[in-house]
């Protein structure tokens, strides 16, 4: 049975937000438009059809897995009452993102990239954890109107959180040397950070 149009088109958005990832984390930001549209099995024209340029596919890539890691931050049971359980579940997300092969590439290439392609790299930062930090504080903002939280700099108090979260792990994998978390270790390091998180900002 044939696709219908708008299902082609998700299809080749897929396909072309997966082949650019895989792309980028191999050859980093001056990767070309060729080799991406080669890889995603479509022409270069669709690809500059769908996002315009090349920061814009990079925002676009950025944007799906920030989507990804800040979801529990935006979903209804977020409002329900429970800002430790919002808070570890955002944290183990945001340690799954660390951890991945290609994700570790791509922000490595983006940071060797960054002085000749600054204009990317400010994308890919702009899209990524700028815009993380940003959900999370809107989150924690609205949990401090909400009573349940006692934030007095939403901003600072997202920065703290995510390098609790974050750590070492991250640069480790920069560097190329960090070990994979098992499952166990992940779960520990996020019911940690939210549990010192709340003991730090939960309201009296």
């Amino acid at each position: 049975m044939p696709r219908a149009p708008g299902q082609i088109d998700r299809v080749k958005t897929q396909a072309i937000l997966d082949a650019a990832g895989q792309v980028f984390g191999e050859r980093g930001l001056a990767a070309s438009m060729e080799e991406i549209a080669r890889r995603a099995k479509v022409s270069k024209q669709t690809i500059y059809n769908h996002y315009g340029s090349k920061p814009e596919l990079i925002r676009a890539i950025v944007d799906r897995r920030v989507r990804e890691i800040t979801a529990p931050l935006m979903a209804p049971a977020a409002a329900a009452g429970r800002p430790e359980e919002t808070l570890a579940t955002f944290a183990r997300f945001m340690l799954d993102a660390v951890m991945q092969p290609r994700g570790g590439a791509m922000l490595r290439m983006t940071v060797e990239s960054a002085a000749d392609q600054p204009d990317l790299a400010r994308a890919f930062f702009e899209s990524g954890p700028a815009t993380s930090r940003r959900r999370l504080a809107d989150f924690l903002r609205l949990e401090t109107e909400a009573g349940r939280l006692a934030v007095e700099d939403p901003p600072l108090a997202a920065d703290f959180f995510a390098s609790m979260v974050i750590g070492s792990h991250q640069l480790a994998h920069l560097l190329g040397v960090g070990r994979t978390l098992d499952e166990t270790e992940i779960d520990h390091i996020a019911h940690e950070a939210a549990y010192r998180f709340m003991k730090a900002y939960g309201a009296a």
